[in-house]
């Protein structure tokens, strides 16, 4: 079971374990905003409510600087696994600028493709295909793609994520 971590300003921060996220709210460093009844933590003496999401007491800010890392999965999220191309399911990545012709492994060159448009388009440019892309690939942004373990939320912390951060 994870837990969502919120700062004051309810913004999403962290996904820990209900471990480390008890401990927070035992020492006073955290309060529980939402719990799961239907699992109680037992401790000697008595239960405890198993936090789903907490909220810092203190305000933590989010640097709005960072840069997100451009990994495969990140890639596949961002465009929601379907290919940029036809629209199918997508599980591959497509560099969009071919590496052999100088494409980088960014943000902006890499977009999510299925199996089938992958192995047709090669070592070739979408122009060179007269294909169109569904999509402009992009630098994701906002604070969910910040936050490690958002991408398989919870129920419980529907209310408290961005409807971008649920949906991907």
């Amino acid at each position: 079971m994870r837990t969502l971590v919120l700062n004051a300003g309810y913004e999403p921060l962290a996904v820990v374990s209900f471990k480390r996220a008890l401990v927070l709210v035992m020492n006073g460093k955290a309060t529980i905003v939402a719990q799961d009844d239907e699992h109680p933590v037992w401790g000697s003496g008595r239960p405890w409510d198993r936090p789903s999401v907490i909220i810092l007491r203190r305000y933590v800010r989010i640097p709005s600087g960072r840069n997100v890392p451009v990994s495969r999965r990140g890639v596949l999220r961002r465009d929601a696994h379907r290919c940029g191309y036809c629209g199918a399911s997508a599980n591959t990545i497509d560099h969009v600028m071919p590496r052999s012709r100088g494409g980088a492994d960014s943000w902006e060159n890499l977009m999510a493709c299925c199996l089938k448009c992958n192995n047709k388009k090669g070592d070739r440019t979408p122009a060179e295909m007269n294909w169109q892309l569904l999509i402009k690939p992009r630098v994701p942004h906002g604070s969910t793609w910040l936050v490690r373990g958002v991408e398989q939320a919870e129920p419980q912390w529907d209310e408290y994520l961005p409807a971008a951060a649920v949906a991907a």
